[in-house]
């Protein structure tokens, strides 16, 4: 009888050894099976960003170690942008995501948070202090998300993108972050040129019209009256009121010229350069700014520091009654 005894716990104990040798190695396979990325030129992280701000910024954070991916390129408005099919696909295939926020992307804010289960899904806006955040009388209970146009700001959404490649990535987090610190010197300078020319311009004539309230920010940190025909969000339509509003500014600060954007319909700074002139006074179309997007890829325009200096140039020349650059 003892004899059995013995035998029963010996099996038992062989059994449980078996059963904790299958848990072990059940374990080093669900282990194995999910490693991290080995990153290299050859083997890029795979960076999906919306616009083409957020788009530079991840390529000059990540060089030659990420490939980057733009959904929206030259001429569209984020506001409006519905994701398509080849977009979800994009989003699906990539490693990070990056967007803008503060609703920028308004319609795909769904898209994010689905994304954001399965992989880094990064809203640049986030690093910025709420503090330095708009959020103007019309658009009460939302913050403006133009917020590329500080420049001193957009120098925080690099520090995010670098962070979170940092992290995916941290056996070349030094490689972001050296190169973060030399693309904010370089906003920092930008920063400190878009101040200088600016102040060329009289403080009486230091007004920039355009079709929607892009320039907010711009206008904040570089001390120039900014008025838009639109609101914050180019979903919104302006009316007979509002031409009015504009035209009478024009006449009464003797304005000397207004701007098309380049990612919104020309329409409406014509209907106000119509209604300037219907009072008796004429206003010039100053030119072209690139507002919610860039330019075409492979011009200076293409890339973040020449977009804001194109567009500095273009607002300094008019108002100053200069040729256009």
């Amino acid at each position: 009888m003892f004899a059995k005894r013995i035998l029963a716990v010996g099996i038992t104990f062989c059994l449980t050894l078996a059963l904790l040798g299958c848990n072990k190695s059940a374990s080093q396979a669900e282990t194995s099976a999910s490693p991290s990325k080995s990153v290299s030129p050859q083997s890029p992280i795979n960076i999906v960003a919306t616009t083409g701000m957020i788009a530079d910024i991840a390529a000059q954070v990540g060089g030659n170690l990420v490939h980057v991916t733009g959904l929206m390129g030259p001429g569209v408005d984020p506001h409006l942008y519905k994701a398509s099919e080849g977009d979800i696909h994009k989003l699906s295939n990539a490693d990070i995501i990056f967007y803008n926020g503060l609703n920028l992307e308004g319609k795909m804010t769904d898209i994010f948070v689905k994304m954001a289960r399965k992989k880094p899904t990064v809203a640049v806006s986030d690093a910025i202090d709420p503090k330095l955040l708009r959020e103007p009388p019309e658009f009460a209970g939302h913050y403006d998300p133009h917020v590329w146009f500080d420049v001193s700001m957009w120098s925080q959404a690099v520090t995010e993108v670098a962070q979170a490649l940092s992290e995916y990535d941290p056996a070349h987090a030094n490689t972001y972050q050296s190169n973060a610190k030399t693309y904010i010197s370089q906003l920092d300078a930008l920063d400190r040129w878009c101040r200088e020319q600016i102040a060329q311009i009289p403080k009486d004539q230091r007004v920039l019209i355009t079709a929607h309230d892009a320039f907010g920010y711009f206008g904040r940190a570089y001390n120039i009256d900014v008025v838009g025909l639109q609101g914050i969000s180019t979903v919104s339509e302006f009316g007979l009121k509002d031409i009015q509003r504009i035209v009478d500014l024009i006449v009464e600060r003797k304005v000397k010229a207004v701007f098309i954007e380049s990612s919104v319909p020309k329409r409406s700074i014509d209907a106000v350069v119509a209604g300037v002139k219907a009072n008796g006074h004429d206003v010039a179309i100053g030119g072209t700014l690139f507002s919610d997007a860039m330019g075409t890829p492979g011009t200076p325009e293409g890339h973040y520091i020449g977009m804001v200096r194109a567009n500095v140039t273009t607002i300094t020349n008019a108002l100053l009654g200069k040729a256009p650059h």
